[in-house]
C-alpha cells in the first residue's frame, strides 16, 4: 500500500500536462497541486515540517548562490549549466517548503517561507550560503553538496510520508547530473595545469571545513523514525564518492578543521554566517517591498 501512495504521489509530481513543471520552479500554481498532503498517521506533523524546510533552505539558499553566477562563469555552456542546477534546485525547494506547509497544519506557501522568514529561521546548512571566490572553489562545493543530497535524496525514496519520497524520487536524477558535472570539473582543474591544480587544491581547502556540519545529524531527523534521515549515518557512503574524485584529480583530501559552532548552534538551528543576512537581503527584497504583490 505505502508503494502504491508513494508512485501516486510520483505521477501527481511529474504531471506536466498544464505545462507547469514543478521541476524547474516555472509554475505559478500551488507547488502541490494535485498530491494528497494528508501526514501519514504516526508521523509529527511539526517534526515533518521543520524536516522539509531543512531540506527545503538548503535548495533554495544553494540555488539563489549559483543564480549569482549567470555572467560570471567561464563559458556561456557553465552558465547554462550552473542555471538548470539553480532551476532544479529550486523545484525541490518550492515542494519541500510548499510540503512543510501542510504538514504543520499552517497552510503557508512556498512564498511565505522563502521572503517573509528572518535570518535565524532558515534551517540550511552554512555550506549552502558562503560566497565563492572563484570557479574551483564553485565546482568543489557544487561536488560535496551534491555528493551529499544524493546520497540523502537516495534513501529518502522509502520514506513513509509518500510526497517526501516522491520528491526525492525526482531528486536523485536531478542530483546525479550535478554530482557527475561537478565532479568531472574537480578532476579536470586538479589533473590539468599546475595553476588549475593549485587553484583547485585551495577551493576544497576553503570549503572542506564546513564539510563536517552535513554529518552533525539533529534531533528532528532522530524524532522522524522511517520518514527522515539521519545523517551521520551518511559519512561513510559520501566519502567513498569524495575520495575517489579527489584521487582521479590528484587532489588531497583537505585537513582543515571543522567551523566552530556558536553556542552549540550551527545552521540548522538557525546559527549563520556573516554571508547569510547579505544573501537574503538580495533575496527577499523585492518581496518586502510589496508584500501584497502576486507574481
Amino acid at each position: 500500500m505505502a508503494e502504491e501512495d508513494e508512485f501516486g504521489a510520483y505521477h501527481a509530481l511529474a504531471d506536466n500536462d498544464d505545462d507547469h513543471r514543478w521541476a524547474f520552479g516555472t509554475g505559478f500554481t500551488d507547488a502541490l497541486e494535485g498530491v494528497d498532503t494528508t501526514v501519514p498517521d504516526g508521523v509529527d506533523g511539526a517534526a515533518l515540517a521543520t524536516y522539509c524546510l531543512m531540506l527545503g533552505d538548503d535548495a533554495l539558499i544553494y540555488s539563489h548562490r549559483l543564480q549569482q553566477w549567470m555572467t560570471r562563469a567561464p563559458e556561456l555552456e557553465e552558465e547554462t549549466a550552473l542555471a538548470n542546477i539553480a532551476l532544479d534546485l529550486l523545484g525541490q525547494a518550492r515542494m519541500l517548503l510548499a510540503r512543510a506547509g501542510r504538514a504543520d497544519g499552517t497552510g503557508r506557501d512556498e512564498d511565505r517561507y522563502a521572503f517573509f522568514r528572518a535570518e535565524h529561521e532558515f534551517r540550511n546548512v552554512r555550506l549552502v550560503e558562503r560566497l565563492d571566490g572563484d570557479f574551483a572553489e564553485l565546482v568543489g562545493r557544487l561536488l560535496i553538496f551534491s555528493t551529499f543530497r544524493l546520497a540523502l535524496f537516495d534513501r529518502l525514496r522509502v520514506s513513509k510520508d509518500p510526497v517526501l519520497a516522491a520528491i526525492a524520487a525526482k531528486g536523485v536524477k536531478e542530483l546525479t547530473n550535478h554530482r557527475d558535472y561537478a565532479a568531472q570539473w574537480v578532476v579536470r582543474l586538479g589533473d590539468g595545469t599546475e595553476l588549475s591544480h593549485a587553484k583547485m587544491q585551495a577551493g576544497l581547502d576553503v570549503v572542506w571545513l564546513l564539510v563536517d556540519e552535513l554529518f552533525a545529524g539533529n534531533p528532528i531527523e532522530v524524532s522522524l523514525p522511517g520518514v527522515a534521515v539521519e545523517a551521520p549515518s551518511l559519512r561513510a557512503e559520501v566519502d567513498i564518492v569524495l575520495e575517489a574524485v579527489l584521487a582521479t584529480g590528484g587532489l588531497d583530501r583537505p585537513a582543515a578543521r571543522p567551523m566552530a559552532r556558536v553556542g552549540g548552534r550551527a545552521g540548522r538551528e538557525g546559527m549563520h554566517t556573516e554571508a547569510m543576512g547579505y544573501l537574503l537581503a538580495e533575496l527577499q527584497s523585492v518581496a518586502r517591498a510589496d508584500p501584497g504583490a502576486t507574481w
